[in-house]
């Protein structure tokens, strides 16, 4: 069996990328597949859970180990942070730069690479090697690891024309899901964080629009559907802190998007080296990094449209407010195909 966890970072911040990611295993049965589905036990939750308890963007050494001990276990081992960027992206990095202005060193925000190092030291290396090596004895195969970029410009043309960030979130994971199919070679069991507030996914696929599908079931804790070809795909709430491929998919993405986030400030503080390091968030010390280099940008001519994000008018209404859920995702919470209700297909 196949098991896909996708998770993004950053769907809401100001400053810096939306990051998806998805960490596929082959699971060897049953026993091994709920592993991967179920809740970190007490052997990995030190180093496996969800990465917005494990790892911030000032201490971003667990989620670095993670990415470079998956990254080589795929074959895309890096000696430097910018290697191995490349190595988990989906995209080329043609791709990624296709929206970046061509005037002066302005894409320098997001891909000049100066400063940066890994930190992660080799006791955490090996710790997180262990931790791959017991998952490995307990059946699952690590099969790919896949991060997608979305950067600021390409969030505010989606925002332009009507996107909203949430459904940008959830065509990027289509597209996760879609490349694991295609580089696992089976369907797939996957187990997605929830976006936004939706219950109801399919009006709203991009990649997998139009494709036949069932629904399993629709709510706010878990929306779930059948793909003909595809396999399984849910939607779960509070994924990151109840499912391991998941939080491993987390991990991996939190390192990256504050990795670039980093870019981005570094840019604009290099008049100002007295400025500190911000997170992007909707805190006080991005929102006053933002007006302190507001003079510079424009000084520099720089495209606001590359700089930070801009919002759908409404967007703010699909937050999700739902009070959190007690309940655990288990394999057995796969409906089955032959219990979904013909009349749902479309």
């Amino acid at each position: 069996m196949l098991v896909v966890g996708v998770d993004e970072n950053g769907l809401g911040p100001r400053l810096g990328p939306l990051v998806v990611t998805a960490v596929s295993v082959s699971a060897t049965d049953e026993p091994a597949a709920k592993v991967a589905l179920g809740r970190p036990g007490r052997a990995f939750a030190a180093r496996i859970n969800d990465s917005k308890k494990l790892v911030s963007y000032k201490e971003t050494a667990l989620g670095e180990a993670w990415a470079r001990v998956l990254g080589a276990a795929i074959g895309a081992p890096a000696a430097q942070p910018n290697e191995l960027v490349r190595g988990l992206s989906l995209d080329a990095e043609e791709h990624l730069r296709a929206p970046c202005p061509t005037d002066g060193d302005h894409a320098d925000q997001c891909f000049a690479t100066h400063d940066e190092s890994f930190g992660a030291d080799d006791a955490l290396l090996g710790a997180v090697r262990s931790d791959l090596a017991r998952l490995e004895k307990r059946g699952l195969r690590l099969v790919s690891v896949r991060v997608a970029i979305v950067c600021t410009k390409r969030l505010n043309d989606a925002a332009a024309r009507g996107t909203t960030r949430f459904q940008v979130d959830l065509h990027t994971m289509e597209r996760l899901v879609l490349d694991a199919r295609a580089r696992g070679g089976e369907d797939v069991v996957a187990v997605c964080g929830k976006v936004g507030g939706y219950d109801r996914y399919g009006d709203a696929f991009g990649p997998l629009s139009g494709r036949l599908h069932a629904v399993a079931c629709e709510g706010r804790a878990r929306s779930e559907y059948a793909l003909p070809g595809l396999g399984r795909m849910a939607f779960v709430r509070d994924a990151d802190q109840k499912h391991l491929v998941v939080c491993l998919a987390s991990l991996v993405g939190k390192y990256v998007r504050d990795l670039l986030t980093a870019r981005v400030v570094r840019h604009h503080k290099r008049t100002m080296p007295h400025l500190p390091m911000v997170s992007g968030y909707h805190d006080r010390i991005t929102n006053k990094f933002i007006a302190d280099t507001d003079h510079l940008r424009v000084a520099s001519k720089f495209p606001e449209d590359c700089f930070e994000r801009r919002a759908v008018p409404g967007e703010a209404d699909l937050e999700d407010d739902e009070s959190d859920s007690t309940k655990t995702f288990e394999l057995d919470d796969l409906a089955p195909t032959s219990l979904v209700d013909p009349a749902s297909r479309v």
